[in-house]
């Protein structure tokens, strides 16, 4: 089994924006993809707060959309892609939101 980091990617809302009814929407569909992925979520990450991006030459550059993380375990990259079936992050269905995954290699001595 390998860890797989999803970085949720696009202009989502800020949970303190939300009026309750939409707070209440989101945490019960959250809700509903955490009891689906079960145990395989590792860490149900949370959202990114206040940013920057540092460039090599000491500039500071626009930082991306990137909106939150969590992390799971699976088989392989398509059973970590299958996990995201069905998940809140993508229902707006526009094409303005994704969730990157990356595989998490661990770090040889």
């Amino acid at each position: 089994m390998s860890k797989f980091l999803y970085l949720y990617r696009g202009p989502a809302t800020r949970t303190e924006d939300f009026t309750p009814e939409q707070a209440d929407e989101q945490n019960k569909a959250w809700g509903d993809w955490i009891g689906r992925v079960g145990p395989a979520l590792v860490d149900v990450g949370s959202p990114l707060g206040e940013r920057t991006a540092v460039v090599d030459d000491s500039s500071i550059a626009s930082p991306s959309d990137q909106n939150g993380y969590s992390i799971v375990e699976a088989d392989s990259l398509d059973a970590a892609k299958a996990l995201v079936k069905d998940h809140p992050f993508l229902s707006e269905g526009k094409g303005r939101f994704s969730i990157e995954i990356f595989e998490l290699v661990p770090m040889t001595s």
